[in-house]
């Protein structure tokens, strides 16, 4: 059953019915539209939706690790269960989101072997990957193991048995969006996996089991293989009703070099957002580690704004850029700007006003972290001030580009935390996250503007106005 928001506005008194028509206008395409735009926004909404949604469970589940833990323990936890989600990412070498332009694409064009081949292949891809990935790093903490703390050992071998789940996961999502599956490609990483590992530790501790970094990264491998497998059985079996059983066609050479720039840009991305635990997981003790993971996360809810509207948008931009169609593309640039921002800016303004209260939930020390809000926020403005910039220009075939801004943002963003961690601790790592984000906004915003001629900013566009799409010819 459908209900029209347009025609409970129509029975108001007719004052008020002037003002409330046009709101309920938008929420009926946005809930029932079929054009592309109404597509795109009821996307980002459910991603948006979703990972609001997963927010209150993974606080919930972090705050429960943080409090049955201590400081110590999770600091521990913190630092390995980041990095295992860094380095499942990584394995996945750009076809996670690759996928979204070759799916749409060989879709339309009824290219059914090399659909069937890129969906097969991308899995073998991560897996293979992903076993390298952690082989390797298994050799290394056997090498060259007696450089770190002893604390950090088992919990680090455990992190490179997700690695393979891990990345399994990531090429799933990439494919669930690429179908337009918001739930397929949002529900397993960021509700169930959460809600697993929170009941998994708890089970553990019933069980007997001693509440410290080994038993919650026991808890996340549970987790990992139980979620990515469902994941997996659940994704087949859509397929299926969408595209027919054949022969399989495959063009490494292609999927390969439109992939790997997409890895450099999504590998630095993920690097650039999480290196700052990494490194301060080196230089301080494991219970600073935790304070400033907790400030830095819970201020972090803010890139859920981004990344619900990236999901809803890439395969527009893809879409209006490869037809050629200007007028449609600069329009949904404009659309997404200001669905980045104002959310971006409200949820911001919200963590101040609460952010001392969410911390205290982690414990007494961690309201320590509140003053790295101040900092760490500045970045974040300014990187929702060009919206999905970096999207775009990925989508517009501008990846090598891409690749330049996050490899130099990344090293940038580096070498300050090496620099002002030592030298001021904590407030050092949230300066030098922030002024790399500055820095990446300022290149990504030149960069759309000199290669594609669009001027990615909310400034530009609040000065021009909007064009409804469908008005457009």
């Amino acid at each position: 059953m459908r209900v029209s928001f347009a025609g409970v506005a129509a029975r108001l008194p007719a004052g008020l019915a002037r003002h409330a028509t046009p709101v309920a206008d938008l929420i009926d395409s946005s809930l029932y539209g079929t054009d592309d735009r109404a597509v795109s926004r009821r996307i980002a909404m459910i991603a948006f939706t979703v990972r609001i949604f997963s927010a209150g469970i993974a606080y919930l589940s972090q705050v429960l690790l943080a409090r049955w833990m201590g400081d110590f323990e999770y600091g521990i936890f913190v630092v390995v269960w980041v990095g295992a989600v860094v380095l499942g990412g990584l394995a996945c070498l750009g076809f996670q989101t690759a996928i979204l332009r070759f799916v749409p694409e060989y879709f339309a064009r009824g290219e059914s072997p090399l659909l069937r081949g890129i969906l097969f292949g991308s899995r073998i891809e991560g897996f293979v990957a992903a076993s390298l990935f952690a082989a390797i790093g298994a050799a290394g903490l056997y090498a060259f193991g007696d450089s770190l703390s002893n604390y950090y050992l088992i919990p680090l071998y455990l992190g490179a048995i997700t690695l393979p789940m891990l990345a399994i996961g990531e090429i799933h999502d990439g494919v669930s969006r690429a179908f337009n599956w918001a739930d397929l490609g949002l529900w397993p990483t960021f509700i169930i996996r959460p809600a697993l590992i929170l009941a998994f530790m708890w089970a553990a501790m019933q069980a007997g089991y001693e509440a410290n970094a080994v038993t919650a990264m026991g808890s996340v491998i549970g987790a990992t293989y139980v979620t990515s497998i469902g994941q997996l059985i659940w994704l087949s079996r859509r397929i299926r009703t969408v595209v027919p059983s054949g022969p399989r066609d495959y063009r490494p050479r292609t999927w390969v070099a439109i992939a790997l720039p997409i890895f450099i840009v999504e590998g630095f991305f993920n690097l650039l957002t999480n290196v700052d635990i990494i490194i301060v997981g080196h230089y301080m003790e494991p219970d600073q580690v935790a304070i400033y993971f907790a400030a830095a996360k819970t201020l972090a809810l803010v890139h859920f704004v981004y990344f619900a509207v990236r999901a809803g948008g890439a395969q527009r931009f893809a879409q209006y850029y490869a037809a050629g169609d200007r007028v449609r593309l600069e329009s949904f640039v404009r659309d997404t700007l200001h669905w980045t921002f104002w959310p971006s800016l409200a949820m911001i303004l919200l963590m101040f006003l609460i952010g001392r209260q969410l911390l205290s939930l982690f414990g007494p020390n961690f309201v320590e972290g509140y003053p790295l809000f101040y900092i760490l926020a500045i970045g974040l403005i300014f990187r929702a001030s060009i919206g999905p910039a970096g999207t775009i220009l990925i989508m517009a075939g501008q990846q090598a580009a891409c690749a330049w801004v996050y490899t130099v943002t990344f090293a940038l963003n580096v070498v300050l935390n090496v620099t002002l961690i030592p030298a001021i601790g904590l407030p050092g790592a949230a300066t030098a996250t922030t002024v790399a984000l500055v820095f990446e906004t300022l290149a990504l915003y030149w960069i759309t503007a000199k290669r594609l001629n669009i001027r990615c900013s909310i400034i530009t566009a609040l000065r021009a106005g909007r064009r409804p799409v469908e008005a457009l010819p």
